[in-house]
């Protein structure tokens, strides 16, 4: 038999399986004693030990678990739930059952939205289960335990479950809920475990079943053919044998150089992109300096954290994006003023034109650590508009000293004026995170648009065609650093659109280098030219695999 869904990477699995066990039984509702504040005092240290835990997972993990992670914890203390599980006790529920309701009647809410929030769903489930593990003072429900490898099914995985896998054991995801963007896919990618999400009647496999997991082609076989397990089990040698190949840059089969970086968050994720071969740093976003401070950090404190992080890679580029606050990442000292619509408001470089002080301190410390270091250091300003902005920006860098000063395309208005842009940066690279979410006019983190948010979309493609187009005309980069680059296929396409370099999630570069060194820059072109031809995301992604065959 075989089941249909969403593959992440070009992974391939072969082994039994083994399913999440059921969760928690729910409380039963029932009254406290009557002592209320002593009720909810209780569910307190429990709402803390949770929230604790997770963090202390995500610290120890790093990259994008740990952002996951962190995510999750804030959920166990989040204000409107912890104010509903107090009204719920004060009526009378015990503390297990407040718990249990309020975070059941705001999943429901997620649920009815759809998309992206939908699948936040699974995540507050799963902190509502690890809070009532607490209060019984029983462990909560977890991967399954089994001195054999196995391949996972389960309803979807939580992040503290996802996160700490052991590599060793697990051969496989396969959930019957999630999508591209749900935390299940963002942390088997980062983890490089073959994962498909999404997979009716996944759950309909018995325990010990043998399937192969093929994450490239989307496909889930129950009790496969003999032949099959042979050919899985070569393609799985195939990719350990290249796993252990001196890792080369990233290129065409017919030569063309596409190098490939890494996307990063802080200084520490450095040796992790190295060891997986990238060639520099196309992304390093440096909120995690600021977003936890109540004043802004010296231009000491920003250039030591900076000069940490281009020491690991000297003689390659390394592409810093200046502050990009606002909209989810409001700061006290730059931008707390309450928005309507945030994502449309004072954020990235509009908000620090304002705070032009907070610009020219991170600038001036990106100075030192260029000099400080053997590293080609390029630096870009995130939501840019136009060519003025460009401008702007480009003169304020190249008066301080910066080398190599360009732009991030996250609005549509800097592609249709590409031309102009590019006189004036001297790169540009493309956040396709934002651009799909302005071009389509759907919020990226609103459920009910979600299925808007797909960088397949012919009318986003086009928009990166543009810019291809004018960076070609001006003899100048224009790279990806968005998480459409970490789709394999979707990267070939990026290419043949004009994208001279691509950066990722270091756990995407091998998938992603594997991949281009299969095409020409001819048939990157070719399937770019299908995709564009389309009208929807899905017949984009159909267009382009036509005609790469």
């Amino acid at each position: 038999m075989e089941l249909h869904g969403v593959g992440v990477g070009r992974g391939i699995a072969v082994g039994p399986i083994l399913r999440m066990p059921d969760p928690l039984p729910d409380p039963n509702d029932e009254s406290h004693a009557g002592d209320a504040a002593a009720e909810y005092a209780t569910v307190q240290e429990s709402l803390a030990a949770v929230s604790s835990e997770l963090a202390a997972k995500g610290a120890s993990v790093g990259g994008d678990a740990q952002a996951v992670l962190e995510a999750a914890s804030m959920m166990a203390q989040d204000p409107t739930l912890t104010d509903d599980v107090k009204d719920r006790i004060e009526s009378g529920k015990t503390g297990e059952r407040a718990v249990f309701e309020a975070f059941a009647a705001f999943q429901d809410i997620l649920i009815g939205m759809g998309g992206y929030m939908a699948e936040r769903a699974t995540d507050l489930g799963d902190v509502s289960q690890r809070i009532i593990a607490h209060l019984r003072g029983v462990s909560a429900p977890g991967v399954p335990t089994s001195d054999t490898p196995f391949i996972l099914i389960a309803p979807d995985l939580a992040p503290a479950d996802t996160a700490l896998l052991d590599l060793d054991k697990v051969l496989g995801l396969v959930t019957r809920d999630g999508g591209p963007t749900s935390h299940t896919a963002i942390l088997a990618r980062s983890k490089s475990i073959p994962a498909i999400v999404g997979v009716t009647g996944a759950l309909d496999i018995a325990d010990g079943t043998i399937v192969v997991v093929d994450a490239a082609a989307g496909l889930v076989t129950t009790d496969p053919s003999e032949a099959l397990v042979t050919d899985a089990k070569a393609r799985i040698a195939a990719r350990a044998a290249a796993s252990t190949i001196p890792i080369v840059p990233g290129a065409l089969a017919d030569g063309t150089k596409i190098p490939l970086l890494a996307n990063v968050g802080s200084p520490k994720d450095g040796p992790e992109s190295v060891e997986l071969g990238a060639e520099g740093v196309g992304l390093f976003r440096t909120e995690f300096l600021f977003l936890d401070s109540k004043t802004a950090p010296t231009v000491a404190d920003q250039q030591a954290k900076y000069t940490e992080l281009l020491s690991f890679f000297p003689g390659q580029k390394v592409v810093v994006r200046a502050l990009d606050a606002g909209a989810d990442k409001p700061l006290a000292f730059l931008n707390s003023a309450h928005e309507e619509n945030p994502a449309l408001g004072l954020r990235g470089l509009r908000a620090l034109r304002v705070s032009e002080q907070i610009l020219l301190d991170q600038l001036t410390a990106l100075k030192g650590a260029q000099d400080a270091t053997e590293a080609d250091l390029w630096v870009m300003a995130p939501m840019v508009a136009d060519a003025e902005e460009s401008q702007y920006f480009v003169k304020l860098g190249k008066a301080l000293g910066l080398k190599t000063v360009g732009v991030m395309a996250e609005v549509p208005s800097l592609a249709v004026m590409a031309d102009q842009v590019l006189a004036a940066a001297d790169f540009v690279s493309i956040g396709t995170n934002d651009l799909t979410q302005y071009t389509m006019a759907a919020d990226r983190m609103l459920g009910s648009v979600a299925s808007y948010q797909d960088p397949w979309h012919p009318a986003v493609l086009r928009l990166v065609k543009m810019l291809g187009d004018a960076g070609i005309a001006a003899g100048k980069g224009v790279g990806i650093c968005g998480e459409a680059a970490a789709d394999p296929q979707l990267a070939v396409v990026l290419v043949g659109l004009g994208a001279t370099t691509l950066s990722m999630t270091p756990a995407a570069l091998a998938d992603v280098r594997a991949e281009l060194v299969g095409v020409t820059l001819e048939q990157a072109r070719a399937r770019a030219t299908a995709a564009l031809g389309a009208s929807t995301a899905a017949g984009a992604r159909a267009a382009a695999a036509a005609a790469g065959h």
